[in-house]
């Protein structure tokens, strides 16, 4: 495996290119490549992008029929729903909050003690 020892690696045009054209033949991994020659997986990586060879990159496939499409649609257009019915009803506790103070000051409480779910005046 490949260590920092200190060494600075330089490989050849034609050494990138040789593992390149193994990684394409389908029988190594990039870490069987990275086993066998010492390379770090990055590093080719890192090699598959200067070389444009986008066809040797990880590619990642979904498979969804059109029932988990649209269940999927539906989850998120509700999770959207209910982050602003939230966001609605923090502000409306706030604002409730609010009159509270203010119809306590007017009362002549000097503090609101906040109790879930109620609050309690104090004319202490």
């Amino acid at each position: 495996m490949y260590k920092n020892d200190g060494f600075v690696r330089r490989y050849s045009e034609g050494f990138k290119l040789k593992i390149l054209a193994e990684l394409s033949t389908g029988n190594y991994s990039k870490k069987k490549l990275g086993e066998i020659y010492g390379i770090n997986r990055t590093t080719i990586n890192e090699w598959i992008k200067k070389y444009d060879r986008k066809d040797l990159m990880n590619t990642r496939v979904i498979v969804e029929t059109q029932d988990e499409t649209t269940r999927l649609k539906a989850l998120q257009k509700e999770i959207k729903q209910l982050k602003e019915l939230l966001i609605k009803k923090d502000l409306d506790r706030l604002v409730l909050d609010s009159y509270l103070e203010v119809a306590a000051e007017k009362l002549g409480c000097k503090s609101v003690e906040v109790t879930s779910p109620k609050k309690r005046l104090h004319n202490t």
